[in-house]
């Protein structure tokens, strides 16, 4: 199975439990869209990190586990940016629905995570570009 479909599969937990953490929050409760979706999406993140370094990613390869953890939440803060302004401009410029705000504000932020994990974070030392002195 390749690294890609299981980060689908991981992503997958992860997106699940952000939405459902974000509806539960921000749709139910009622409560403040956008710091819900921080929240959310920073609890995703952590869930995303277990799984990948468990089901998708070798975990130690280049980084220790809290170097890696550190690497991971500051490439999620990026991704949280883009993530953030998605669903502003969905819900106030383009007045979607809440929900499906959420959805397309994660389905955006998918491929940067998976990408900035693979190559900067988990890439094997053997897949490094050589050092030029």
């Amino acid at each position: 199975m390749s690294p890609l479909f299981r980060y689908f599969l991981v992503g997958g937990a992860a997106a699940l439990t952000d939405l459902s953490l974000f509806f539960l929050l921000a749709h139910i409760a009622g409560l403040p869209y956008l710091a819900v979706g921080a929240l959310s999406f920073l609890v995703a993140t952590y869930v995303n990190f277990i799984l990948s370094i468990r089901f998708v990613f070798r975990s130690g390869s280049r980084f220790s586990k809290r170097h890696e953890m550190l690497l991971v939440f500051a490439v999620s803060a990026i991704g949280l940016l883009v993530h953030q302004l998605v669903l502003f401009c969905a819900v106030e410029l383009l007045e979607f629905h809440l929900m499906l705000a959420k959805i397309t504000a994660t389905g955006t932020v998918f491929f940067w995570n998976f990408g900035a994990r693979r190559y900067f974070i988990f890439r094997p030392p053997s897949l490094a570009p050589p050092r030029t002195n």
